[in-house]
């Protein structure tokens, strides 16, 4: 591991611990991306996991995801219980399980359907992922009003 690697890795350590334990960050400081696995009925991990985009409100993670997706279908399906890796590692696929090591928490996870609150959240998107909203915000904001997308609340349990 070369230094560069090294500070990466022990930043995005940090600040998922930070957020693991519910404590605020600054945007900036935020990895980029959340890891994130519904838990079936029998407790066990779903094979559906994913990593996405999340902003944090104080100790929630929000996301925005494609309402025919497995993590925003669970939850109307009643499984809203989720297990949450916090940092970066790239595709979850491709990552050798990467993500496994990053620290952890469950949440239960509900759907924010309310569009003022969706659209205050949107900010925040905006503010984070600057670079890439001019493409992404209008795909989740036209997403979110005309169904095709859900946004998610994930709350620490």
């Amino acid at each position: 591991m070369n230094r560069r690697q090294f500070v990466s890795t022990t930043a995005q350590g940090l600040a998922g611990m930070l957020v693991v334990a519910g404590l605020p960050l600054r945007a900036e400081d935020e990895p980029a991306l959340i890891y994130l696995s519904p838990i079936k009925s029998n407790g066990a991990l779903s094979k559906c996991q994913a990593e996405v985009w999340y902003v944090q409100d104080g100790a929630d993670q929000v996301v925005v995801t494609g309402a025919n997706a497995w993590r925003a279908q669970a939850i109307t399906q009643g499984l809203s219980r989720t297990q949450i890796w916090v940092g970066d590692v790239g595709q979850w696929q491709s990552s050798g399980g990467a993500y496994l090591k990053l620290p952890s928490h469950f949440a239960n996870g509900q759907v924010i359907a309310d569009a003022l609150e969706q659209a205050r959240l949107l900010e925040l998107f905006g503010a984070k992922y600057v670079a890439e909203w001019d493409t992404w915000g209008p795909r989740f904001k036209n997403g979110l009003s005309g169904g095709t997308r859900m946004m998610l609340r994930y709350t620490p349990a």
